[in-house]
């Protein structure tokens, strides 16, 4: 199937932009449902490249069309539709620039914290690991190397931000911040959806290293799954074949991206610098590879 064209900016005049993200912008339909548009825009450490990925927010909305509709015993979601033609009449006008890339979306109060789950030793939580013997606060048994799986999945939480960085924080701040029934359920929740897509994704070549979830609150007060889920912008794809614990490994997400910026001399501060056509065709190939393993289908 042949692509849009990529799309860093949306711009729909007829409906009132609630928010634009690093990646996603958010449209409200009505007062229940929103509109939210997966732009082929890619950020690495919390700053959004001027260069677009083609296909990337196809894939973000088909896979997590794919991982909601497989965990929804697990947690309910805040998915609608992604097919246009079940949209109203002002987004089918868009279609040429929305089309597969857009979710109808129940609305829902965002809780305030980025639900982070980590089954194996990677990017800051190795570099904590090695520096404390910890991960946010989780004490680790001693001389695990790097990429280890470790013996039971954390669940690491981290604040939400649209700009800037994200930043770790305990549980017990979260409970502080949402009680403590809120924070069991936020943290069971996130360690069953992790293991239920771990042990999926390892059946189809794929590691799931960690990945980050969304929950908010439906016009019921009742917890939903929002956002996205289990994409390759917020989790770490590793392939299974020649998996080697003690280094860093390949990649189907954007690690790729943050590798080849590592190796400039940017302070990682905005504004972000250009990443060659040759490191985004590589992506986009790297994203749609995650996908054609995980669905069995090609996008």
């Amino acid at each position: 199937m042949t692509s849009a064209a990529t799309l860093l900016q949306t711009s729909i005049s007829d409906l009132h932009l609630v928010r634009s993200g690093k990646v996603r912008d958010v449209y409200e339909v009505s007062d229940d449902h929103l509109l939210i548009v997966a732009t082929d825009r890619i950020s690495a450490f919390d700053c959004v490249l001027p260069t677009a990925v083609e296909r990337k927010g196809e894939v973000l909305t088909a896979l997590s069309r794919f991982w909601f509709e497989k965990l929804k015993d697990i947690v309910s979601n805040h998915l609608v539709t992604t097919d246009l033609d079940e949209m109203p009449e002002v987004v089918r006008r868009q279609a040429d620039s929305l089309a597969k890339r857009s979710m109808l979306v129940v609305r829902a109060e965002v809780l305030p914290v980025e639900c982070v789950v980590r089954g194996y030793l990677a990017g800051s939580g190795w570099k904590d690991y090695l520096r404390t013997g910890e991960v946010c606060g989780h004490k680790l048994p001693e001389g695990l190397t790097e990429s280890a799986e470790l013996p039971e999945p954390i669940f690491t939480p981290a604040t939400k931000a649209e700009e800037g960085h994200d930043e770790n924080i305990s549980e017990a701040t979260v409970r502080k911040m949402l009680g403590q029934a809120t924070t069991s359920y936020l943290r069971d929740k996130s360690i069953q959806l992790y293991k239920e897509a771990r042990d999926y994704a390892r059946s189809r070549g794929i590691i799931i290293a960690d990945t980050k979830f969304e929950f908010g609150l439906d016009k019921n007060e009742q917890i939903i799954l929002i956002d996205e889920a289990l994409t390759p912008d917020s989790s770490r794809f590793w392939p299974l074949e020649g998996y080697r614990p003690g280094q860093s490994q390949p990649s189907f997400d954007k690690q790729f991206v943050r590798d080849y910026l590592e190796a400039l001399e940017w302070d990682k501060k905005p504004p972000a610098p250009p990443i060659p056509t040759q490191v985004a065709a590589a992506t986009t190939a790297r994203y749609l590879e995650a996908y054609r393993l995980i669905t069995v289908e090609h996008l």
